[in-house]
């Protein structure tokens, strides 16, 4: 029976780490930004729940289609949310 070859193993090596600390690059977020993220986020939120709610009893929101409301609603949330990828 033929004996299997042995394979030579590279050894590894860890890659040199540097321990300079790194400067983070851009400015923090001014807070009109911020304010305006949580309150388009707050804002899409009562919305929906207002409508939940009280959607009928209002005249603005009962002119509306249901899908309509909810565009406005996921809509207002779903800007502030991308807002928060350039949140720093």
């Amino acid at each position: 029976m033929p004996k299997s070859k042995v394979r030579s193993k590279t050894e590894y090596t860890d890659a040199a780490v540097s321990r300079t600390p790194v400067k983070v690059k851009g400015t923090p977020t001014s807070r009109w930004y911020l304010i305006t993220m949580f309150a388009l986020m707050l804002l899409g939120l009562a919305w929906l729940v207002v409508y939940y709610l009280a959607g009928e009893k209002i005249p603005f929101m009962a002119d509306l289609e249901t899908w309509q409301n909810f565009a406005i609603g996921f809509g207002l949330a779903v800007v502030g949310l991308l807002m928060t990828m350039n949140w720093r």
